[in-house]
């Protein structure tokens, strides 16, 4: 046998139809009942029970208690990252599911991808951090600079929290459908929060959209320019 990571046993656990379903429905960032993730995967609960206990087991969700009831949701960032880059190949390739109509472009537009914005606005984000230096790509690692901790800090981000956790603070999220890059990390899910305590962006609780205002958009366009 050859040594080193055996991707096809993670590989196999996304593979299959409804657990891959179940894992696209986390990618919300919301933690999901087994009934709620049964729907969403298209089984019953009993064989819902039976794929959750397999993902669980690979290390792909953390279940979670809260009086009588029971949750999942992802493991992890890495989680999601893995999961954001299989839809962008996915994408690439031509597999697609069958559009949703105007629900659609606004998935597009702008979405949670676990905890923090994808879609349209994401990329943008992350071009204008790196087009005014506030990101910088050091090799493969994403890099805050200082000029973008103090960006970050007039935005009322504790940046010097997020140093201290554990978390990454700047991680680089293939997005799949600009095929370009959003922040991801523990920045990236500070970001989304100030949107939504500055009531620029409100989140869809029935699917990942999240919904800017007029008044949102100018702000986050005037603060996030790519002139």
């Amino acid at each position: 046998m050859k040594e080193g990571p055996d991707i096809a046993h993670i590989a196999a656990l996304i593979g299959d139809p409804a657990r891959a379903n179940m894992l696209t429905a986390l990618m919300s960032g919301k933690a999901l009942t087994v009934s709620e993730l049964a729907e969403e995967a298209g089984v019953t609960i009993q064989t819902a029970s039976s794929h959750l206990s397999k993902l669980d087991g690979g290390g792909l969700l953390r279940p979670r208690k809260q009086g009588r009831h029971k949750y999942f949701e992802l493991a992890s960032d890495e989680v999601a990252q893995v999961l954001e880059g299989l839809m962008g190949l996915a994408a690439g390739s031509g597999y697609l599911r069958k559009r949703t109509g105007p629900k659609d472009a606004e998935l597009r537009n702008a979405r949670v991808c676990y905890n923090h914005l994808a879609g349209d606005m994401g990329t943008q984000m992350f071009d204008s951090l790196m087009a005014q230096g506030h990101l910088n790509l050091n090799g493969e690692e994403l890099e805050l600079t200082k000029t973008g901790t103090a960006f970050a800090k007039d935005f009322e981000i504790d940046i010097e929290a997020l140093c201290k956790a554990r978390a990454p603070v700047c991680l680089e999220c293939l997005d799949w459908s600009e095929r370009r890059s959003h922040l991801a990390g523990s920045l990236g899910r500070a970001f989304l929060s100030r949107f939504e305590e500055l009531s620029w962006a409100k989140r869809d609780q029935n699917t990942r959209i999240v919904k800017f205002s007029c008044n949102g958009t100018e702000a986050f366009n005037k603060l996030f320019s790519l002139d």
